[in-house]
């Protein structure tokens, strides 16, 4: 087994154990199309994709001294290893068409890195790794979960999600004072979610910011007229009871009274 060498970068903790990186590398669907993973650091994940037949894998890691360790131990994919940020990467200079993305994701950019996946979601055809298991019941809580919320809303909107497997805290170093979960998700066929997409993103976010209250009272600075059944129904409910398709259906009522 490579010596995995502890860093202190963007929060993340190295997974030592080989075990569990084969189940990552599994859990994500490896189609013709380019696969990206995002902070590979040295490389634990990358030594199991790198053995995948005709993979077409490109690595992005921001930090300089793991950039130096995988030129050196991955010489093959010098060309495809990507000395950047993720966060501020502009995808389309490396990936005109469908791509898939994996990685153990540093901790507190994870959602971060969610977001940005929806800002890319025509293209992103797969995402699967390991986040803290606190964010990962997060994203893929359905509706009536009090983890479900507003990052559970919007990828869902868009992706399929799965709660794969909890991950202990000893398969790292430095060890995590938290466990991880492994997720994925899948992009569905939506291609139009039927209302206005970034009215929808501040009538989940405005609802949610106020989960406590019922959405008569946390959207109420919309406007919104409880004027027929389905609409005073709506809004008895918190936003935690909303489905998907709901919150749809609510911005749509929104719309109307704007």
């Amino acid at each position: 087994m490579r010596r995995v060498k502890p860093k202190k970068y963007l929060g993340q903790h190295f997974l030592n154990d080989q075990h569990i990186a084969m189940q990552i590398v599994e859990s994500l669907p490896v189609p013709p199309h380019k696969v990206l993973e995002i902070g590979p650091g040295m490389g634990v994940l990358t030594e199991h994709l790198s053995k995948i037949r005709d993979i077409n894998l490109w690595l992005v890691e921001l930090d300089t001294e793991s950039v130096d360790y995988l030129n050196v131990h991955y010489p093959a994919l010098s060309s495809k290893i990507i000395s950047a940020d993720f966060l501020k990467m502009n995808l389309s200079e490396y990936f005109s068409g469908e791509f898939s993305i994996i990685g153990n994701f540093p901790y507190n950019i994870s959602s971060q890195i969610f977001f940005k996946v929806l800002e890319h979601r025509n293209q992103v055809k797969y995402i699967t790794g390991m986040v803290q298991r606190e964010v990962g019941k997060r994203l893929t809580s359905g509706p009536g979960n009090k983890d479900y919320g507003i990052l559970s809303v919007l990828m869902q909107a868009w992706y399929h999600p799965e709660y794969l497997f909890t991950v202990d805290e000893h398969v790292f170093t430095p060890p995590p004072k938290v466990k991880s979960a492994v997720i994925r998700f899948t992009r569905n066929d939506v291609s139009d979610i039927g209302c206005d997409e970034k009215l929808f993103l501040r009538v989940v976010k405005t609802a949610f910011n106020q989960r406590r209250k019922t959405l008569r009272n946390s959207i109420k600075s919309f406007g919104v007229q409880a004027t027929d059944e389905r609409t005073q129904e709506l809004l008895q409910k918190r936003p935690e009871q909303l489905s998907v398709a709901e919150f749809v259906e609510l911005t749509n009522i929104v719309a109307a009274s704007l």
